[in-house]
């Protein structure tokens, strides 16, 4: 179920809309101050697939808390719900980090076509590690800032990326660069590996596979116990 975290203080909208949102198929958490809004979001990491934000909120308000988790690298959609409605405010909610700005009053079907229209936009991202794909964009990033990398590249990485547990091999990877010689594409992966400080396996006959996580097993680390002998206390540890 997809999750929306919603920021109203007004009591009655409040209530009307975690209602509409719950009753048209999405989960809701919701918060009235700035302040609750920004725990919930510390507390439930990736959960939420959008952020539904009023700007006049007490403690901390919709753009000055927006653009503190657009800072900490919190690329979840967002969309501004506000009586706000002069060009600056808009301007302010959209520098700030904002999908999609919602003038007060709305309506109803209206805000769900949107709300789901943003949600459609989640399968244009994709994440790995500290870094976010955006595919329709033709962009990545590494928390809130976006990486400079060339075209070759970045097709590599995104075919890595996507494939994730599996290995892609050498002629799918050759197709997707200009200059498809074996040489050529092992320079693309080192100069990536370099760049983007991560780990590409390279198995032979196989192909190439990005590195989600690397695990210590029994085959590179084994640990023996603790051993006294008449002498002494020793640990014995063999790497």
């Amino acid at each position: 179920m997809n999750s929306i975290l919603l920021l109203e203080d007004d009591p009655i909208l409040h209530k009307t809309l975690v209602k509409l949102l719950t009753k048209s198929g999405f989960e809701v958490d919701s918060a009235k101050t700035g302040e609750e809004a920004l725990d919930l979001s510390y507390e439930n990491l990736n959960k939420y697939s959008l952020y539904l934000f009023d700007i006049n909120v007490p403690l901390i308000n919709g753009l000055d808390l927006l653009k503190e988790l657009r800072d900490s690298g919190d690329r979840t959609p967002a969309i501004i719900l506000s009586a706000l409605i002069d060009i600056d405010s808009i301007t302010k909610g959209f520098i700030a980090g904002a999908d999609d700005y919602i003038k007060k009053p709305f309506d109803a079907d209206e805000l769900i076509i949107r709300v789901k229209a943003k949600m459609r936009r989640l399968d244009q991202l994709i994440t790995f590690k500290d870094f976010t794909i955006d595919i329709e964009k033709n962009l990545v990033y590494r928390g809130s800032d976006i990486i400079s990398m060339g075209d070759t590249q970045k097709k590599i990485f995104i075919t890595l990326v996507k494939k994730k547990d599996e290995y892609v091999s050498k002629d799918e990877l050759l197709s997707i660069i200009e200059n498809n010689s074996d040489g050529a594409l092992r320079v693309n992966i080192a100069k990536l590996k370099k760049k983007l400080d991560i780990e590409i396996d390279n198995l032979r006959g196989v192909g190439y596979k990005i590195i989600w996580e690397r695990v210590l097993t029994k085959e590179f680390l084994c640990i023996f116990c603790c051993y006294r002998d008449s002498s002494s206390d020793a640990i014995c540890i063999k790497l």
